[in-house]
């Protein structure tokens, strides 16, 4: 009979390698990033060492037993629910060459009584800054079995797997005022009150109890000195550090990443490189893409019978789908390029330098993760605001970040802007992908716009602060890289594909019937025709008389200020489900509509005329469609998510009325003029 699985949780601060470290001992795919706070949610995986089966659980990083934020809150609630979680073992992991700052939350730990193993990690990083650790005298110093890893190399880990195999509840710790505790019983009662005492102030800080919160913050200063006192004393005996040595790379580099004027410029200028690279490397997997689709497409037709079989998956599954597909390599390309940023540690230093930015607009440098990552996909972004210890900065964060321009919205950009740019001529400076750097930026620019608004209209209680830990630098890992573009590229074909395909088929549908009065009367017109000229403006008719036809009619008034027709109106109206269902549900209709399927989608629509001749896709109404995507709210997932972390249905509305409305005044404005 094997033994009783023993359950392992890991705790640390932010940045200490925690998640590294869940990654080696379990073998999961998670992803690891270089930001603090990134842990949002606590992760379980399992490992085996002989008979012994272990359950490790990766709770959110947090600097103190004394939460600020909501993600602290999670893991200090699981840890005085220790009864309820069944925890045997508390792997508490260290970053080496941080070592005073971190032990303040191990001391916190222990004084509530668990058996602890304590993994120092980065003994590589800290070797770097000149920093050598005496790791017997520090294990004799805390009482507790000390383990020297480095998680990223994978080093030391055997040893600490056995360890934490063989720790038992003998292995119990204590720390503060541990001299003053001479028996077993004493040190359960100290265990207790100070347990007890957490619960109390963690209830109380649910409720937003303030008179609590101010009643303790003098006894959570006394106690954090008091704790730092006896640290510095065990850092001078276990601890020596070269200062030379320690002016390392990481140091010299951030000389210019965090100087006030050099930094942005850094930052801009990988801004613009990211770009240039999406368009100029991703044309030419994308035009094989395009290729392979229409020739499917053409195929299917000439192999099946004609018949609604053939239509459905000529002009309706396959087109909505390629239309989508055929944007992969830019997205997957876009987040390599993200992941590399996170991983070197880069994406910290930017929160860092527009910490005074954001300020000034009511948001703070925590605000810059979510924001940046909303470039990716705002649903995670949102999440991630967790770790914003202020809570009308959170808010805002959360409102204001489905304004930056996600990937989603990225196969829009691109048709748009290939009919807006016709000639890319030959030199190495790609117009696109300027812009392309643009729309991200008007969306950065629109989010500071309402995050100020944001902060005059809603009332603030607290001061908010900025505590950030800058990581080194570190070389990106490709497995870490690849997994994420794997992940991400999945997640959008998968997720995406699926509701790109229902979409498809029902569009098929709505594009291909009709009343049937009306399709008759239109086969008796062109009964006596049968050039391709003639064919091509029957099929026309036959849309426009379509049900999709006639949803596209009903919502054409309102939406004809902004430069857009019908078929345009039916593309808006299925982009509510996601925003890139734009570029299939077009893919979809035009193809329905128009006889030749070996035209690019992009010519197809270059080509297309209003009632007087001039261009549908004009400059005016091009523009008037990437400035109404770039703000609208059109991911019900997003609203979802936001409802989820307000836990009020008035924040999705706002964000859902405020966006769309702005998106419409903006682009009714421009075109307008324009036009």
């Amino acid at each position: 009979m094997n033994p009783k699985e023993k359950h392992i949780v890991l705790v640390g601060n932010p940045n200490s390698g925690k998640t590294t470290l869940f990654n080696a001992l379990t073998g999961l795919n998670q992803k690891i990033s270089n930001l603090p706070g990134t842990t949002i949610e606590k992760k379980t995986g399992h490992f085996q060492i002989g008979d012994q089966h272990v359950r490790i659980t990766d709770l959110p990083g947090t600097y103190s037993i004394h939460p600020k934020g909501e993600d602290e809150m999670i893991s200090i609630d699981y840890l005085l629910n220790f009864q309820k979680h069944e925890i045997d073992v508390i792997l508490f992991v260290a970053d080496a060459s941080n070592l005073s700052r971190n032990l303040l939350l191990y001391t916190q730990v222990a004084d509530l009584g668990f058996p602890m193993v304590l993994a120092l990690n980065m003994i590589d990083s800290a070797e770097k800054k000149g920093i050598s650790i005496d790791v017997e005298n520090l294990s004799a110093a805390l009482g507790v079995i000390v383990c020297p890893i480095n998680a990223r190399e994978g080093r030391g880990l055997d040893k600490l797997k056995n360890t934490l195999v063989k720790v038992n509840a003998a292995h119990q710790v204590t720390f503060f005022e541990s001299n003053d505790i001479s028996s077993y019983e004493a040190l359960n009662r100290h265990h207790t009150h100070y347990h007890n005492y957490l619960r109390k102030h963690l209830d109380n800080l649910r409720k937003n109890d303030q008179a609590d919160v101010i009643a303790n913050s003098r006894n959570i200063s006394e106690e954090t000195i008091s704790r730092y006192k006896k640290i510095d004393k065990i850092i001078e005996i276990v601890q020596y550090k070269n200062t030379e040595k320690g002016k390392n790379i990481t140091q010299r580099i951030d000389k210019i990443l965090l100087h006030p004027v050099y930094g942005f410029l850094v930052f801009y200028a990988t801004l613009f490189v990211i770009f240039q690279f999406i368009f100029k490397v991703a044309e030419y997997p994308m035009n094989w893409i395009e290729a392979i689709f229409s020739t499917l497409s053409g195929q299917i037709k000439a192999l099946l019978p004609e018949g609604m079989l053939s239509s459905l998956m000529a002009d309706g599954i396959v087109p909505g789908i390629g239309g989508v597909i055929v944007f992969l390599p830019q997205i997957m390309l876009l987040f390599a390029l993200l992941a590399i940023l996170e991983d070197s540690g880069y994406m910290t230093r930017v929160s860092f330098i527009t910490d005074r930015l954001m300020r000034k607009f009511g948001l703070n440098g925590k605000s810059v993760v979510p924001l940046i990552g909303g470039m990716a996909c705002a649903i995670p972004s949102i999440m991630a605001t967790r770790n914003i210890e202020n809570k009308k900065d959170r808010l805002i964060t959360i409102l204001v970040t489905p304004l930056m321009s996600c990937s989603a919205r990225l196969p829009v950009y691109t048709l748009l802007v290939s009919l807006l740019v016709t000639d890319k001529g030959d030199s190495w400076l790609d117009p696109r992908g300027l812009i392309l750097l643009g729309m991200y930026l008007l969306g950065f620019i629109a989010a500071l716009l309402f995050a100020f608004i944001f902060k005059l209209i809603l009332k603030q209680k607290h001061k908010s602060y900025f505590v950030l830990e800058l990581p080194d630098y570190r070389k990106p890992r490709l497995r870490n890289i690849l997994l994420t573009v794997k992940d991400k590229a999945g997640d959008f074909v998968f997720n995406a594909g699926k509701i790109i395909l229902i979409v498809s088929i029902v569009l098929w549908f709505l594009a291909s019937f009709g009343p049937s009065g009306k399709f008759d009367a239109i086969d008796r017109k062109y009964q006596s025709y049968r050039d391709a000229g003639m064919e091509e403006k029957k099929q026309s008719e036959k849309l426009e008389a379509s049900y999709a036809g006639m949803l596209g009619k009903a919502i054409e008034p309102a939406i004809k200020p902004l430069g857009y027709d019908w078929k345009i109106g039916i593309a808006l109206i299925t982009s509510l489900a996601a925003r890139e269902v734009f570029v299939g549900t077009i893919a979809t209709i035009y193809s329905v509509g128009d006889a030749d399927d070996e035209k690019s989608l992009s010519t197809v629509l270059s080509e297309q005329k209003r009632p007087d001749g001039s261009p549908l896709y004009s400059y005016a109404t091009i523009i008037s469609l990437l400035l109404f995507y770039a703000f609208a709210m059109q991911c019900f997932s997003t609203l979802a998510v936001t409802y989820r972390e307000t836990r009020s249905m008035k924040w999705p509305l706002v964000q859902m009325g405020y966006m769309t409305g702005f998106a419409y005044l903006v682009s009714l404005v421009v075109y307008q003029l324009m036009a």
